[in-house]
């Protein structure tokens, strides 16, 4: 898959580097040609000098082709336009935005956009947004034998209730980031469109289960 970054900070770097390890082309736009210094010689993806929310520079970078695209730059209002922009004009659906001010959260989040706090841990946070199986678990208990996870659920689940989701998918769901704000379902909360997925599952049920969560609640067998 081909993933574009926007900012060549501290994170879009380890970002870049890290996808790139996986496998996946990537190319990082960054205003200031020096920031791309932090990638080193070893990465191979494109480095495209421009304004990241510039329909150009991001035609340049492969955002038609992309399948993610993740705004980490020191901007949160260059985030939100990057990110917006990606989304509505070129279509990307996995879109993910970096903000320093929380109390944006359920503004970006209301378009749709998930957003990831500047935290020290900010790029294994991004990671889980733009790839379903892309990170470690949130955490795991000692004998490996069950994880918390972060999953990518298909925007047919929006409009059923966690108790249908949990029977259909084999997990049981932790908790729910919506609108940038953490809560605890019940069994009767109904999954809403842009909602952040988190479930508890047995280590084996990984790939079953995302594979679940990834299809309608009508194709899961």
């Amino acid at each position: 898959m081909h993933i574009v970054i926007m900012g060549c900070g501290r994170v879009g770097a380890t970002l870049a580097l890290n996808l790139e390890e996986r496998g996946h082309s990537v190319a990082v736009i960054d205003q200031d040609p020096t920031a791309f210094r932090r990638l080193g010689s070893r990465f191979a993806g494109r480095r495209v000098t421009g304004l990241g929310f510039d329909r150009d520079t991001l035609t340049e970078a492969g955002l038609p082709e992309a399948g993610a695209f993740a705004a980490v730059s020191s901007g949160d209002n260059s985030n939100i336009i990057a990110a917006r922009v990606a989304r509505e004009v070129f279509g990307v659906e996995n879109v993910t935005a970096r903000i320093y001010d929380s109390r944006r959260a359920e503004v970006f989040e209301r378009f749709g956009i998930p957003t990831v706090a500047t935290v020290r841990w900010t790029a294994d946070q991004m990671l889980r947004r733009l790839l379903p199986a892309g990170a470690e678990p949130l955490w795991r208990d000692p004998s490996g034998g069950v994880q918390l996870s972060e999953v990518h659920v298909a925007p047919g689940w929006a409009g059923h209730q966690v108790s249908r989701f949990q029977e259909r998918t084999g997990v049981r769901v932790a908790f729910l980031t919506r609108l940038g704000e953490a809560m605890l379902p019940t069994a009767r909360t109904v999954i809403q469109e842009g909602d952040l997925v988190h479930v508890m599952m047995y280590g084996d049920q990984v790939a079953e289960v995302e594979a679940a969560c990834l299809l309608g609640p009508e194709e899961v067998s």
